[in-house]
This record gives C-alpha cells, sequence and structure tokens, in this order.
C-alpha cells in the first residue's frame, strides 16, 4: 500500500469533519431564521463541535493504544455519520445539540489519531511534507462547505443540507475502512503516560499559540459569512467570498513551513503573520463591500504562514517518551479556546448588535498568539532548552 494512497485517504476523511463543522457556520443566517436562533446560539453549535475534545483528546491515544486506531477511528466516524443523521432526522434545538456532540466527539477522536497515523507511515520519509498537505484537509472542506452548503439549501433546503453532509462523512468513511491499512512496521510498545514529568508551562505556552491562532482563524469563517450579509451581500455570495480566504488560506499555508525550514527564523514568521490579522480584519466591516475579496486575500496568503511553525513547537519540549500524553494534553487545551471561542463571539455580536465585532475579537485572539509566543521563548531560555 502506497504511503501517498494512505494520506489520500486520510485527507478525504478529514474534509468530511471539516465538511460538517462548517455546515452551521456556513447557513448562519438560514438556520437563524429557520429555527429563531441568535448569533450566541449559532456560535454554541459551532463551538459543541470542538468541545468534546476537553475530555477526549487525553485519554484518546491510550484507547486507541489497546484497542487498535484504525478500529477507533473507525467508531469515531460512525459518531460523525450517526450526529449527522441525528440533525436530518429531527433539525430541533434538543437534536441540534446532541446531533453536534455527538459527531463533535467523533471528530475529536479522528483528528488526535489521525496525526499521530500518519506520522507512522511517513517516519523519515518526507513527513513535513505529508502534514503540510494533511493540514490543508480543514480549510479545503471548510471551503467547500462554504461553497456547496448555501446552493444546496437553496435548491432543497437545511434538511436536504444535512443528509448532504451525512452522505459525504458515510463516503468518507467507507473508502477510510477499505482503503486504510496499518504501516507495514509499528512500534510494538506504547509509550508510556506520565503527566508529573510533562514540561507543563511551555506545553501550555505553545498550546495557547495554536489555539488562538485557530481562535483567531475561525472568526473568518465562523461569523465571515454574517459579517457580509450585514453589508448587502447574498448568503451565496457571502459563503463564496469566505471560501476565497480559506482557498488563498490552504495555498499559502505549505510555504510558512518551507520558509521556516529554509530560513530558521520561526519565531518571525509566527510573528509577522498573526499580527498581519490584527489591523486587517477589522477593515471587511468597516470597508465598503467591494473592498472585502481583497482584504481576505491578502489576510489569507499572510495569515496562513504561521500555522506550520506553530504546530512544530511543542515538539521542542516533548521527548518521544511523554509526547504521546503531551500531545493529548496539547489537544485538550486546544479544545477548550476553540469550544469557547464562537460561543464569546456570538454573544458579543448579539450584544453589541454588530457581527463585526467578531473581527475585532479574531484580533485579540491574534495579539493572546504573539503574547504565548514570547512567554513560551522565554519558558525555553529559563530551561536552557536550544530554539
Amino acid at each position: 500500500m502506497s504511503r501517498w494512497t494512505i494520506l489520500g485517504v486520510l485527507f478525504g476523511a478529514r474534509i468530511t469533519m471539516a465538511f460538517q463543522f462548517q455546515s452551521i457556520a456556513a447557513l448562519a443566517e438560514p438556520m437563524a431564521d429557520a429555527y429563531a436562533l441568535t448569533l450566541a446560539d449559532i456560535g454554541l453549535l459551532i463551538g459543541i463541535y470542538v468541545a468534546p475534545g476537553v475530555v477526549v483528546a487525553i485519554p484518546g491515544a491510550a484507547i486507541a493504544a489497546k484497542y487498535g486506531e484504525k478500529r477507533i477511528v473507525t467508531i469515531g466516524m460512525a459518531m460523525m455519520l450517526a450526529g449527522g443523521i441525528l440533525i436530518a432526522m429531527a433539525p430541533e434545538w434538543p437534536t441540534l445539540v446532541a446531533g453536534r456532540v455527538l459527531a463533535g466527539i467523533g471528530g475529536v477522536i479522528l483528528n488526535v489519531l489521525m496525526t499521530k497515523m500518519l506520522v507512522d507511515w511517513f517516519a523519515g520519509k518526507e513527513v513535513a511534507t505529508a502534514l503540510a498537505i494533511f493540514v490543508n484537509s480543514w480549510p479545503v472542506g471548510i471551503a467547500l462547505a462554504l461553497v456547496t452548503l448555501p446552493m444546496v439549501a437553496a435548491l432543497g433546503g437545511l434538511a436536504l443540507v444535512w443528509w448532504v453532509v451525512a452522505a459525504l462523512v458515510a463516503t468518507g468513511l467507507i473508502a477510510f475502512v477499505a482503503i486504510y491499512r496499518n504501516p507495514p512496521a509499528e512500534p510494538h510498545d506504547a509509550p508510556a503516560f506520565r503527566s508529573q514529568r510533562l514540561p507543563y508551562y511551555p506545553l501550555l505556552m505553545a498550546s495557547l499559540v495554536w489555539a488562538l491562532y485557530n481562535a483567531a482563524l475561525s472568526m473568518v469563517f465562523s461569523f465571515g459569512p454574517v459579517v457580509l450579509i450585514d453589508q448587502g451581500w447574498g448568503t451565496e455570495a457571502a459563503g463564496g467570498a469566505i471560501s476565497v480566504f480559506m482557498v488563498v488560506f490552504a495555498l499559502a499555508l505549505p510555504l510558512g513551513g518551507w520558509l521556516s525550514d529554509r530560513t530558521g527564523r520561526r519565531d518571525l514568521i509566527i510573528a509577522v503573520s498573526t499580527l498581519s490579522f490584527v489591523p486587517l480584519m477589522p477593515l471587511i466591516p468597516l470597508s465598503p463591500a467591494w473592498a472585502a475579496i481583497p482584504i481576505l486575500v491578502v489576510v489569507g496568503a499572510l495569515f496562513a504562514l504561521a500555522a506550520g511553525p506553530a504546530m512544530s513547537l511543542p515538539a521542542l519540549v516533548l521527548p518521544p517518551p511523554i509526547r504521546t500524553f503531551g500531545m493529548g494534553v496539547y489537544f485538550a487545551i486546544y479544545y477548550v479556546v476553540m469550544m469557547a471561542a464562537p460561543r464569546i463571539a456570538g454573544d458579543l455580536a448579539d450584544r453589541f448588535g454588530n457581527a463585526g465585532v467578531t473581527m475585532w475579537l479574531g484580533s485579540a485572539f491574534s495579539v493572546g498568539t504573539a503574547i504565548s509566543l514570547v512567554l513560551y521563548r522565554r519558558s525555553l531560555a529559563a530551561r536552557g532548552i536550544p530554539h
């Protein structure tokens, strides 16, 4: 089995997670009208998809080590499908919440374990390239949802949307079960899960860099369509504009990792990338509608550069014996932030009566990313860890 075939299968499976995650934000306006929801409600539905990560991320690797990664990922994708079907069959508030939580548990399992599975296949062989491609499955899935789901809703309403989402997850599940194989050589001994040796402070800062960076990004794809609709854009056009941002982001993302490896200026790339978000994104609700796409293109290209370098930060403080447990802690912190950010943003938008406030919040998250990076570097220096 070719490792590039495996990458394709994992890439496709993770696209279904991003597509399902984005299905709420892509249809925020129609959902608000159909189900009498506020933006805070929409933010809650977005955030609770990742909420299970707070409790699932840490034990996930241990469960997979005991029962097998392919088996646990298969169960996770089946949960994603079950959550999607639940929403499609009874799209009311209680089932919307229940379906998102159920699907989110499966999505967390997929997200935490598939990265490790990919590294197993590419260990020592183009692993950086493979990871850069794999990470791109997230913006690709989000862009796909933004482009297609408003059109699906226009053709058949929200009911058709939920079944389309479920069908895509089912396709990814079938492909994964049929094609994925374990790598030819796997380690026989699972790494020890020892929490007492973890470098908690630098790990916390590294996780906050990644979490706050993604929280800022989520303001664009979660609330960007609503901001543009408030400026007079149609639902489909607004989703298309934000999908342009995500496509540019996906194209530019590998460049950041390449620049970091070639120049050794990881911190500078992260700082320039994240701080570019601060003055540019609030321009969208303040500028004429025609300026939105040029701004989104520039921000997408610049903001993407930090993703690869930011993902590499935990490796400097997590040696192999504690890496599995450490990454569980890393993802748990990440999911806490990603669970809270959309709800806070939606609540602020309702309170101020203006969705544009979410772009300002994204700028604040970007500032927090830069501050966390500085604190991370100081913690490494205090421990004598080279960087």
